[in-house]
């Protein structure tokens, strides 16, 4: 399944309201949504933070023959409250360890949706977040 940034767009400004949205980030989130072809994503890595991590494919071989079979890996995928600083409260999000540990290296889950490009999330649901958390950000900006 590919990953369809028309759709993800549209939900994104639907739940946020592209009316709502500042000037620069209604701009920035058509401009940097990757295209229709560029990208291939797993189904359920669309409702959560998943930091780049998909199933991975290979062979189990037998210590004794070396007999070959076929398995996946999937990835270590937990249900976690992350607190928004900006947001002032917790958000509910299925997220992987590997995301778990860029969030707390890049200083909370704000600023690893504010670091992480367009391009690089390839969730509907990080689209979301970060697009409000830009919001709220503009509009701390205007009233300081």
């Amino acid at each position: 399944m590919s990953f369809k940034s028309g759709d993800t767009i549209t939900k994104v400004l639907k739940k946020v309201g592209a009316d709502k949205l500042g000037k620069g980030v209604n701009e920035t989130v058509k401009k940097f949504t990757p295209s229709n072809s560029s990208k291939i994503t797993m189904g359920r890595a669309k409702r959560g933070l998943y930091g780049g991590v998909h199933i991975k494919f290979g062979d189990q071989v037998s210590e004794d023959g070396g007999n070959r079979t076929r398995r996946t890996w999937k990835p270590n995928v937990q249900e976690k409250r992350l607190f928004s600083y900006i947001l002032d409260r917790h958000v509910r999000v299925k997220v992987t360890t590997h995301a778990l540990r860029c969030i707390d290296k890049a200083g909370g889950v704000d600023e690893y949706l504010l670091k992480t490009p367009y391009q690089k999330m390839d969730t509907e649901i990080g689209s979301y977040w970060k697009s409000t958390i830009e919001k709220m950000y503009e509009e701390l900006e205007i009233y300081n």
